[in-house]
């Protein structure tokens, strides 16, 4: 399923879903189907993986008829971040694509060398905004505001101890972040700085459930600034993919439902060019990833 947090004019945000390019409320469709559903993204996650599958069939044994009286055009509806405030930090990963890491040697306090395990750090539930939404740039922090594109991986229930065989078991669904980074904000080698500000995680459109993505593993990602390429990749040349991740991380620390995993970015990043390029007061940044969608964000100046 294509599902999103939503508002309507004046409405409190709400769960939904898509179907022929319209907007379906997961509460409204529940009433109509006599089967109750959540009215946000963690409650659905927290029914599990397997209701999906159900809602799938409900949704084709449905008359197109009782699905037009609840349903919206897409223009009618404001995005959300797919998941607006996240339980706990999102999780994030750095240094997972071999020449993001040969660039951040360059002009940056790494070493080059290729992480023998993966580089954890951690994105506050304030960092999350939604698509056309404004990424704040204090200038009082940061001169160098930088982008980066990354899929992200949205954890559908508990887990310890998780093996790389049954990682995709734990694995909900999927969505786009673009990971702000202010990169003269990093403290002896700390990121949360730098990558913890307000609105520093822009997420979304959508968040698409496993079964709608073949290969996650064979996903295009991308980013523009100002209409101008500056990222293109492709996820299978993440370091360490998504199995290896759920691994590691479910050894140090226990995965619960609705945990956010942000996967790493490629090259292409502001720091890694000569010259340096970073992001300006009006600048509009699009961030992509195949099969799930683009979130469109524009850099605006706290002074």
């Amino acid at each position: 399923m294509k599902l999103l947090t939503y508002t309507t004019e004046n409405s409190e945000p709400r769960l939904g879903f898509i179907h022929n390019n319209q907007v379906i409320d997961m509460e409204d469709f529940g009433e109509i189907s006599n089967f109750p559903l959540p009215s946000s993204m963690l409650e659905l996650i927290d029914m599990g993986y397997e209701l999906v599958e159900e809602l799938n069939d409900m949704v084709a044994d449905t008359e197109p008829a009782f699905l037009k009286e609840i349903a919206y055009e897409i223009s009618e509806v404001t995005f959300c971040a797919p998941i607006p405030k996240p339980r706990k930090n999102i999780i994030g990963i750095g240094l997972n694509y071999t020449e993001h890491v040969a660039e951040s040697a360059r002009t940056l306090d790494t070493t080059g060398k290729l992480p023998q395990k993966p580089i954890i750090f951690s994105k506050p539930p304030t960092t999350v905004t939604a698509t056309n939404t404004d990424i704040i740039k204090n200038t009082k922090l940061t001169s160098q505001l930088d982008w980066e594109v990354e899929l992200a991986v949205v954890i559908g229930k508990k887990g310890k101890y998780v093996s790389k065989a049954d990682a995709m078991d734990y694995v909900f669904g999927y969505t786009v972040i673009n990971d702000v980074s202010a990169r003269d904000c990093r403290r002896e080698g700390q990121w949360i700085v730098s990558k913890g500000q307000d609105t520093f995680a822009p997420m979304g459109p959508i968040l698409v459930t496993k079964d709608e993505i073949e290969n996650p593993h064979n996903l295009n990602l991308s980013l523009k600034v100002n209409g101008v390429e500056k990222q293109n990749a492709n996820t299978k040349f993440l370091l360490f993919n998504i199995n290896d991740l759920i691994e590691d991380l479910s050894t140090v620390f226990t995965l619960e439902a609705g945990d956010i995993i942000a996967t790493g970015t490629p090259s292409g990043v502001g720091a890694g060019r000569d010259p340096q390029e970073w992001l300006y007061d009006g600048d509009v940044i699009e961030a992509t990833v195949e099969g799930i969608g683009t979130i469109t964000n524009t850099v605006r100046d706290l002074k």
